[in-house]
């Protein structure tokens, strides 16, 4: 049956917002990168632009727990309006900032104790340990702000108000770069801190979106039970089973791409350079998909919350079909005009041969991962997140990595042979999905 226009508008009215806060972060990400490389002279730069990289994977295991309540807030407050209480949807947000200051700030001040003992795990060069060490414990001191914003945007998004998740993240985003300009270089009176001015400036942007984020609440939201329902304990185990297997899956996912980084490597430079450029395209790809995928997890929720699990089926596979085309799309000029894609991120010609050829069968399969992430997120919408979880690490950890290190140690395979059996994976979590969200037994979960 072809989607109609009224059921396409809704779904990229709350997509699209979502796909422009997740873009603006990518530039910002870049930005950073660009502003760190400048400091000092010489290998100064090289040193800081490490050290913020190891330091921001660093940082993202370490509170991957917490950006995991955004998906239980967003499923539970999506729940809650289907079910005509709007008057009690910012419980579970409350629920998110409670869990984020119980959990964030004695995780914070000891991973800030700990970070010179475990920054070295990552790499051993001690002029990036140098650097990396205060760079890490300036991010790991908002960690508990990071948690309040992402249970913020899980709450906008399961509203269907994400145009405030977009307009508040841009606002950070250029607090973030101006910051950067004050610290990293020591302008307009600031210390020049280098890579740490960068995590300095990250901390003051999430303490400034939440500062407006609590203001809304404050302002706009005090209808919705904001800051006067509080949660209860069954609320806040219901956040708890929906973020942790949100946070487990993001740190196995991270801890198996590094584990890939690392098989590569015992290729070659060249290989583990090539994936690296085509990892970057496809998390660049893979948002629409992601922004389409959380808007699906709005309408799936709120479709339960109005007890008619057949029109959440039908959400679900609905925007599936869009996020099919969305990348569909974006996977054309990778088979195209991959040559012309890898030109944008290195000139070694024998980085661009490796590559060729994974990355036009990666782009002639992208509506694969476009089916794949919409409904990989409509069950986070319908709160199935364990088995998303257990299906997910499964294949990353029993089968993908296992295979691709056979094939590099004992059958002296290449980037080529790798690539294919993570593309197998990849499709084989998708194939899965589809069948979880096809049997439907996710219609019979309680949030």
């Amino acid at each position: 049956m072809p989607l109609s226009r009224t059921r396409v508008r809704q779904v990229l009215s709350l997509s699209l917002p979502i796909m422009g806060g997740m873009l603006s972060q990518n530039i910002l990400n870049l930005v950073d990168t660009a502003m760190v490389g400048r400091v000092g002279e010489g290998t100064e730069g090289t040193i800081a632009q490490a050290a913020v990289g190891y330091g921001s994977f660093a940082n993202f295991l370490s509170i991957a727990f917490i950006m995991g309540l955004s998906v239980g807030v967003q499923a539970i407050a999506a729940r809650r309006m289907g079910e005509g209480r709007p008057d009690v949807a910012a419980v579970p947000l409350n629920g998110g900032i409670l869990l984020s200051i119980l959990i964030g700030v004695p995780l914070s001040i000891l991973l800030y104790w700990a970070t010179p003992l475990f920054f070295p795990f990552f790499i051993d060069d001690p002029a990036v340990i140098a650097a990396g060490v205060p760079y890490l414990r300036a991010r790991l001191i908002a960690a508990a702000l990071v948690g309040v914003n992402f249970s913020f945007r899980g709450f906008w998004n399961g509203i269907k108000k994400s145009h405030i998740y977009m307009g508040t993240i841009v606002i950070m985003h250029m607090v973030n770069i101006g910051c950067n300009y004050a610290f990293i270089f020591g302008n307009w009176g600031a210390p020049e801190l280098g890579a740490e001015g960068a995590g300095v400036a990250s901390a003051i942007s999430i303490a400034c979106g939440s500062a407006i984020y609590f203001g809304m609440g404050l302002t706009q939201m005090r209808g919705f039970g904001f800051l006067s329902a509080w949660p209860s304990a069954e609320v806040l185990r219901g956040l708890i089973r929906l973020a942790l297997p949100n946070g487990v899956q993001q740190v196995f996912f991270s801890g198996g791409m590094l584990a890939m980084f690392i098989i590569l490597g015992l290729v070659g430079r060249d290989e583990a350079a090539a994936a690296n450029i085509m990892i970057t395209l496809l998390l660049f790809a893979y948002l629409p998909g992601m922004g389409l995928g959380m808007g699906a997890a709005t309408l799936v929720g709120e479709s339960l919350g109005r007890k008619d699990p057949g029109e959440a089926m039908n959400w679900g596979f609905d925007v599936a079909r869009i996020g099919m085309m969305f990348l569909a799309f974006l996977g054309l000029p990778m088979v195209v005009f991959p040559e012309l894609l890898l030109r944008i991120f290195t000139q070694d010609p024998n980085v661009i041969t490796i590559a060729l050829i994974p990355l036009r069968i990666t782009g002639a399969v992208m509506f694969l991962e476009g089916v794949s992430l919409v409904l990989m997120h409509s069950l986070f919408g319908a709160g199935d997140n364990k088995r998303v979880m257990l299906a997910a690490v499964a294949y990353q950890w029993l089968f993908f990595l296992p295979a691709a290190f056979i094939i590099v140690q004992f059958l002296n395979g290449g980037l080529l042979a790798v690539w294919l059996a993570n593309l197998a994976y990849r499709s084989l979590l998708g194939l899965t999905f589809f069948f979880l969200w096809k049997r439907g037994e996710w219609q019979s979960i309680k949030l």
